[in-house]
């Protein structure tokens, strides 16, 4: 076997093309997490991992941009996942369910760095929907604290996207800065002034 390669794929029975596709983003995922760099996702190299022959990768992708392209799309998918887990086990209080999708987008940026600096790195063609279920999640945490009293928000949708920039810069500087003394409330310190939550900190 070729170093590298996956093991011998079975052929596809009538119908099972979409777990061809599957396989194929799975291998294109892993060579990514390993590799660190976008680069690394070659057809030739996603072919081997997925043991199978490179031309059968275009009965479903039409170039290597067209794979990064959905692996960028599930990440953006796990991550707008994992929010709304995080949001459904926070409990009523809407500053704790904000925080909870605060923490979760940071830890999703820190298990998954390759990922999250492909979705981030424009290696891919951009798309215009990327994103916007996991701001979705952020601006209804908003407007859940305003609605609560908790926020003097009037945009939350706007200020969704300035924490957003704000998690973004501190999930990337954590990547490229491993021994900066950060702060233990660091995330508070970003996302509390961002939201214009009204009160200092979290209820106990």
């Amino acid at each position: 076997m070729t170093p590298g390669a996956g093991p011998p794929r079975s052929r596809n029975r009538r119908g099972e093309g979409g777990r061809l596709r599957a396989e194929i983003l799975a291998a294109a995922t892993a060579l990514l997490d390993a590799g660190g760099d976008p680069r690394a996702v070659t057809l030739r190299a996603v072919a081997r991992h997925a043991g199978i022959t490179a031309p059968s990768i275009y009965r479903h992708f039409h170039d290597r941009p067209a794979i990064l392209l959905d692996v960028v799309r599930q990440a953006f998918a796990d991550l707008s996942g994992r929010a709304r887990t995080a949001l459904a086990e926070a409990g009523p209080d809407p500053r704790h369910r904000l925080h909870a999708v605060c923490h979760a987008y940071l830890g999703f940026a820190q298990e998954h760095p390759e990922r999250y600096g492909a979705m981030f790195g424009g290696t891919w063609t951009p798309e215009a929907a990327l994103g916007e279920e996991a701001l979705r999640v952020l601006t209804g945490c908003l407007a859940d604290c305003v609605a609560a009293g908790h926020c003097a928000s009037t945009d939350p949708a706007a200020d969704a996207v300035a924490l957003w920039l704000g998690l973004h810069g501190l999930a990337h500087q954590r990547a490229v800065t491993d021994v900066f003394p950060w702060p233990a409330d660091i995330v508070e310190r970003i996302a509390f002034p961002l939201s214009r939550l009204t009160s200092g900190g979290l209820p106990s």
